[in-house]
């Protein structure tokens, strides 16, 4: 089944440790739609401005991604500036040129319209909701957001919040949202705002999912080195909503093995800058590295 992802492309450039990237393809859209491309049909709704190469244009039409949805502008597309020092677990931002995306719209193709499959990337929670309202057949609708918007619209949000089905957030974010610093807790009182299901982002030591009275947790793939995390929850996102898309199985044992691949894709993309590693991959690499997780986490009772 086709997916429809609607966030941000971008050009970021980052300093790590480990060396530095300028200009180079990013954006919560594109980490995710390269990623769950490996998984299913993705179509894309994002805006670019007209500095926006072909070159660019290729890394989505490599991977057969759709992109009727993605809008071209007058003027300059979005750009992020950030470093990693030796914590390589947040980014410490030091430029936000919005350009393009200060004024996006989001606008959703006649062919997109039946999608079954939706991630609404972190973007203002109004425009979240205009979307979903637009996708009423929509099986299964998950949301990312940020504390930008937790500390600004949480009104907006909580609206957002009460019309999806699935949440993704990092613990801080899952934090300050609840208003608590226990992450079971913290799940339970946002589960209470609308989605039935919540997926919390914990970096390099994995992620847990919340459902109901079921806590299911997949650990980070052990790395010797982690050369760029930017995008990394974007491609773990990608990752789980891509298998959930392929698979169409959203029985608790389906919700698991979505958390498994999007930890594993995740894992990938952080061990080269920018989305290098994603764009050289091999299926029989992934389902390698998912068989790795299983005989890690695996053990008899």
């Amino acid at each position: 089944m086709s997916l429809l992802v609607v966030g941000s492309v971008a050009f970021d450039s980052l300093r790590t440790p480990h060396g530095d990237a300028e200009e180079i393809l990013g954006g919560s859209a594109t980490y995710f739609s390269v990623t769950a491309s490996y998984f299913a049909p993705v179509n894309v709704v994002a805006v670019v401005g007209d500095d926006f190469g072909a070159d660019a244009i290729s890394v989505f039409t490599r991977r057969s991604i759709d992109i009727q949805g993605l809008e071209r502008a007058k003027g300059k597309t979005f750009r992020w500036r950030g470093q990693y020092d030796v914590d390589m677990n947040e980014a410490r931002t030091l430029e936000t040129q919005l350009n393009v995306f200060e004024h996006f719209a989001p606008k959703i193709p006649p062919v997109y319209l039946n999608s079954e499959f939706v991630f609404l990337g972190n973007i203002d929670p109004l425009l979240q909701l205009h979307v979903r309202q637009q996708l009423p057949q929509a099986r299964l609708v998950a949301c990312d957001t940020m504390n930008y918007w937790i500390s600004r619209k949480p009104e907006e949000l909580k609206r957002t919040l009460a019309a999806v089905n699935l949440l993704v957030i990092n613990e801080t974010e899952a934090r300050m949202l609840s208003g608590t610093d226990n992450l079971k807790r913290a799940a339970t009182e946002i589960r209470a705002l609308g989605p039935n299901v919540v997926v919390i982002k914990r970096g390099e030591y994995g992620a847990c999912l919340f459902k109901d009275t079921t806590i299911f947790f997949a650990p980070g793939y052990p790395l010797e080195q982690v050369y760029d995390p930017t995008g990394a929850g974007d491609t773990f996102a990608g990752g789980f909503m891509g298998y959930l898309a392929r698979s169409a199985d959203l029985s608790d044992a389906g919700l698991r093995r979505a958390l498994v691949y999007g930890s594993v894709m995740a894992s990938f993309a952080v061990e080269e800058f920018g989305l290098s590693r994603l764009l050289r991959l091999q299926r029989q690499e992934i389902e390698a590295r998912f068989q790795e997780f299983k005989c890690m986490t695996h053990f008899d009772v």
